[in-house]
């Protein structure tokens, strides 16, 4: 009990609501741990990791001359790779979970307006970054190697190694995916007054420059790589201006609507 003449403690009463959020984070990760390792465990058992690995091989070896393919230079590399492909595609399938246990524990102290800004933009994004994976894996992947193979000299038998190709998909489908994620950038910049829609609309022309620096420092350096990422990064900011003029309309505080009326 503090004497009469003590001030007041700023942090009394504060340690259990600490520690009750806390725990709360704690449980949020571990369910979110136990998503990803249901999905790593189904996916070991089917289609199974070696399985997993000839689907993400597949454009690469589609495109290689007749008798070419992948080759592992370490004594591990048959082992490790085909997992770490498991447990990128675990954590993929699993991300809707991860995402809502991060919902479920800010939505409590975010405003009704803040929801209506902050759960579309979540769903949007990750359905964006899918998006661009896929767009990577089933367009990009088949006309780079195409292009790549039409520039091999017929004395070099294309032998590449399965660690280097993982490293090589895993950086274009990051570089695409978060191209993809341009509209989300474009959204948020505007609703929080960093930037007005009108200044976007003027940064058009500098976008386009910067989409292609992007896109050079990114991809492979050939021609069709550096357009595949570049063209949709202008498109999508092009969507991301229309968005947030929607969102910004949409997502207002009471205090801002009552202002503005």
């Amino acid at each position: 009990m503090s004497a009469p003449g003590d001030k007041p403690d700023e942090m009394e009463g504060t340690e259990q609501p600490f520690v009750s959020h806390l725990i709360e984070l704690r449980d949020r990760l571990i369910r979110a741990c136990i998503a990803i390792g249901v999905c790593f465990g189904v996916l070991m058992i089917w289609p199974g990791s070696a399985h997993l690995y000839d689907l993400l091989a597949q454009p690469l070896v589609e495109h290689l001359p007749k008798g070419g393919m992948l080759i592992a230079t370490s004594v591990i590399s048959p082992f490790l790779v085909p997992l770490k492909i498991t447990l990128m595609a675990a954590l993929m399938l699993a991300l809707p979970v991860v995402l809502y246990q991060v919902w479920a524990f800010v939505a409590p102290g975010l405003y009704t307006h803040e929801k209506k800004l902050v759960l579309p933009l979540v769903i949007s994004s990750t359905l964006l970054f899918f998006m661009g994976v896929a767009f990577c894996y089933f367009f990009v992947f088949g006309k780079v190697f195409t292009f790549i193979q039409s520039f091999a000299p017929k004395s070099v038998s294309a032998m590449p190694d399965i660690e280097a190709y993982l490293s090589f998909v895993l950086t274009m489908f990051i570089a695409f995916g978060a191209a993809f994620e341009v509209p989300i950038a474009v959204v948020v910049l505007a609703r929080l007054g960093v930037v007005s829609v009108e200044k976007l609309k003027e940064f058009r022309a500098y976008f386009v420059v910067l989409a292609f620096i992007i896109a050079a420092i990114l991809t492979p350096p050939d021609v069709v790589s550096q357009l595949s990422l570049a063209i949709p990064m202008v498109l999508l900011y092009e969507i991301g201006i229309i968005a947030a003029g929607v969102f910004i309309k949409h997502t207002q505080a009471p205090a801002e609507d009552s202002t503005n009326a």
